[in-house]
């Protein structure tokens, strides 16, 4: 991957900390140009530290990684130059607005003065805080503060993104106001997206390509179509307003496929081809002259998914972690547990 792509290369990546954990287990992953990369797990399960590393914050134990072609060990200011962050904890000044601190930033990241109000301006409009953007911080709820911390990550357009749990917290508008901006940074400007994430929704709906880590290790990768597929195929679910035709209608549901456990009186099936057999299965019943109270689709989750490489549920499975720690004020290797 050279110096113009957008990608991102890890290779055997590590983190021990001293007197603690190994954090990061040898890792190896790739995401490419423009992608939207979902890194899924549980609390302690190694994902902010990995992000640590990937943005020039923690340095690597052992492995390597490459971000946007430049090695995060040994060129980690390039590194810096190229890439925006929104971490766990927004670095906000409850005392000035959000105005204000788009000026700031465009001015740490050097833009022309001509250019700063401009693009301050453009950024508050992008993630609607326009109307806020003369009120302090300290009055923003979680959401504007989580878009206002995005829009000044984008300040100097970078070429990848990093997001470190960005919707925690978040009600279900701030939720899908945000995932409609990410989308589009992916695919109107090609932004690399690096998302971690505990919602499983959330690397559902945004994610080209999912990594779930567990205990520091990679425990599946691919797309969330294709990590769900390899679970097992999807089910169907009828109940026939007739109970006297139950039987008719289990003998048609098992021409699609096998039995499988349904709740109260309804009848399910595993289909052995998949969600293209829906429309054949209505049309059997219809042939039949079986009117159906209810008929659902059931397809695996990436709970199922998860549940399958790491043996638990994904929701409550980390404890709270010793794990999202701050990040350290002197030597980083004092730190006596993961991220």
């Amino acid at each position: 991957m050279n110096e113009e792509s957008n990608g991102i290369e890890v290779e055997g990546l590590v983190r021990q900390f001293k007197n603690g954990p190994r954090a990061v287990d040898g890792i190896s992953l790739t995401v490419e140009p423009g992608e939207i990369y979902g890194f899924l797990g549980p609390n302690g399960a190694g994902k902010s530290t990995t992000v640590h590393m990937l943005t020039t914050l923690l340095p690597p134990t052992a492995g390597s990684a490459r971000v946007a072609g430049l090695d995060v060990a040994t060129r980690g200011a390039e590194v810096r130059k190229v890439i925006g962050a929104a971490l766990q904890e927004a670095a906000l000044d409850p005392n000035l607005t959000g105005r204000e601190h788009m000026k700031l930033q465009t001015a740490l990241h050097g833009l022309p003065k001509e250019e700063r109000v401009r693009r301050g301006d453009e950024l508050i409009e992008r993630v609607g805080l326009s109307d806020a953007s003369d009120r302090r911080v300290g009055g923003y709820s979680g959401g504007m503060k989580r878009r206002l911390d995005l829009a000044l990550a984008l300040v100097h357009r970078p070429r990848v993104l990093f997001l470190d749990e960005p919707t925690t917290g978040l009600d279900p508008q701030s939720r899908a106001s945000l995932w409609e901006e990410v989308t589009r940074l992916s695919t109107r400007d090609g932004v690399t997206v690096f998302l971690t994430t505990q919602y499983l929704e959330e690397a559902d709906q945004l994610a080209n390509r999912v990594g779930i880590i567990d205990a520091g290790k990679i425990a599946a990768e691919g797309t969330p179509a294709a990590l769900k597929a390899e679970i097992g195929r999807p089910s169907v679910e009828v109940l026939p307003v007739d109970p006297a035709r139950r039987k008719e209608a289990e003998d048609i549901l098992l021409r699609f496929g096998s039995a499988v456990p349904a709740a109260g009186e309804a009848l399910s099936v595993r289909l052995n081809e998949g969600i293209e057999e829906l429309a054949a299965i209505v049309r059997s019943f219809d042939s039949a002259g079986i009117e159906l109270a209810s008929l659902g689709l059931n397809e695996p989750t990436l709970d199922d998914v998860f549940l399958a490489k790491t043996g638990r549920h994904l929701e409550g499975a980390g404890e709270a972690e010793s794990a999202e720690m701050p990040l350290p004020a002197s030597d980083p290797d004092e730190q006596a547990g993961p991220a």
